[in-house]
Formats: structure tokens, sequence, C-alpha cells
């Protein structure tokens, strides 16, 4: 999702290609236990209710995403919310009309807004993926990777385009992961797993503008996510340009 480029340059921690120095998510952490995060209602009676959905999904990231930290003997801190009625608001120095979330990092905020078909009407798992994928970028930014991606855009001004795909696929895997922890609470079925992956395949970059991935490649990191459990997996700056795309 949106974000602008304000933390400072410091040394490149992450190698986008190669072995990598240190691993962000390292494998000591183990998999994403299993949890219970069981969805509430989107709307009750006709009346709009994403914030309270939105709001228990963010306490069961913070729960699971916690508890990984500690196995893995990294420092965490759950990001501050924010929720916004007016789609023309702005937040973090960025206009919301046709945003669904973004997670501000100089603040290490997650803005929802409550309005649009990302979210209203909705009665897939759509709106929960977009909760984990903005939380991955907060833990994207609590063990580095952004700070080494941003060093690594400026110095690389030609591979911008594949850097940001690589940015935004790791927060679709690490998304997967969490997606995968807690599906057996959601009364959910196959599918509707089926159903959400449609979703996210048109979420894709077919438009031409490459910033998040195409839609089979969205779809392919996320179900490695959920597949695996495994955070460590989500190593998408090792992975091959096919990978990528």
């Amino acid at each position: 999702m949106p974000f602008s480029f304000l933390a400072p340059a410091v040394a490149v921690l992450v190698a986008v290609t190669g072995p990598q120095p240190a691993a962000a998510f390292p494998a000591k952490g183990g998999k994403l236990a299993t949890a219970s995060c069981p969805e509430t209602a989107l709307s009750d009676g006709g009346i709009p209710r994403g914030r309270e959905y939105l709001a228990t999904v963010v306490k069961c990231l913070d729960k699971s995403w916690r508890g990984y930290f500690k196995r893995a003997k990294l420092r965490f801190g759950p990001p501050d919310v924010r929720y916004v009625d007016d789609p023309h608001d702005t937040q973090c120095g960025m206009p919301l009309d046709g945003v669904d979330a973004l997670y501000c990092h100089p603040t290490h905020t997650i803005v929802f807004t409550l309005t649009g078909r990302w979210i209203e009407g909705r009665t897939d798992l759509y709106p929960f993926k977009v909760a984990a994928h903005e939380y991955a970028h907060h833990l994207q930014t609590l063990t580095g990777v952004r700070r080494a991606y941003e060093a690594r855009h400026r110095a690389e001004p030609r591979r911008r385009a594949e850097l940001r795909r690589r940015f935004e696929l790791q927060a679709d895997c690490l998304a997967g992961v969490f997606m995968g922890s807690v599906y057996g609470s959601l009364a959910r079925t196959g599918a509707d797993w089926a159903a959400l992956k449609d979703a996210v395949r048109a979420s894709g970059d077919e438009d031409g503008h490459s910033s998040h991935g195409k839609g089979a490649t969205r779809v392919s990191w996320l179900e490695r996510g959920r597949r695996t459990l495994t955070p460590s997996a989500c190593d998408t700056w090792s992975a091959k340009a096919s990978k990528v795309t």
C-alpha cells in the first residue's frame, strides 16, 4: 500500500540477490503458532461494523506476532491504528482517495478507511487479508526490512519497480502466514479461500502499473505463507526475478 520515504538512509542489511547477511525473520522463530481469531460481523442489521471487525483482526495479529518475535528474540511493539470515515481525508501526508488502507511508518500507524468497495458489503476474506498485509508492513519496519529497502531503492533507481514488488510481495506472504495460522477458527471453507485468491488476483498489476506484483504472483506468495506458516519462508529478497513479477 502507499507509503512515503521519510526514514534516513542506512547501510543495506538485506541483500536483494545472493545470500542475505542477516535474516529479517529468522528461522529460529519457527512457525507462527496456530491461534483462534473468529471473525465478527462486518455489518449488523444494516449498520456497518467495519471498525469492530478490523479491531478484532488487529488484536489477533498483535498476539500472534508478539509470540513469534519473542521466540525469534526480536523487539516487538504493536502498531497504532486509526480508522477514517472520510474517504477524502489525508493521513501520513497522503490523500486517501481510492486507498483501502495504508501503513504510516514514521508513526508506526495503520490507517484503515471505513468506506469503499474493499470493505462495504463484503462477505469474503478480503478485508481480513488487507489488515494482515498492512500489519506486515509494520513487521517489516520493526525488523529493518523497510530501512534496507529504502536505502536500496535510492541506490538503484533502475530497479525501483522490482524492489517495490519484492517489498509488497513479502507483505502478501506474511499475511498468508497469519491467515493460515488462524484459518481453522474462521468458520470458512476451501471455497472461501478460493474466493479470496480470486480477489487478490484481481488486485494485481495487470494494468501495467508495477507496484505490488501481478495477480498470480501475489496469490503465489500469499499461498506460500499460508502453506508454510513460516515467516522465514517469505524471503522475496533472494527469490529469482521470475518469482517477483
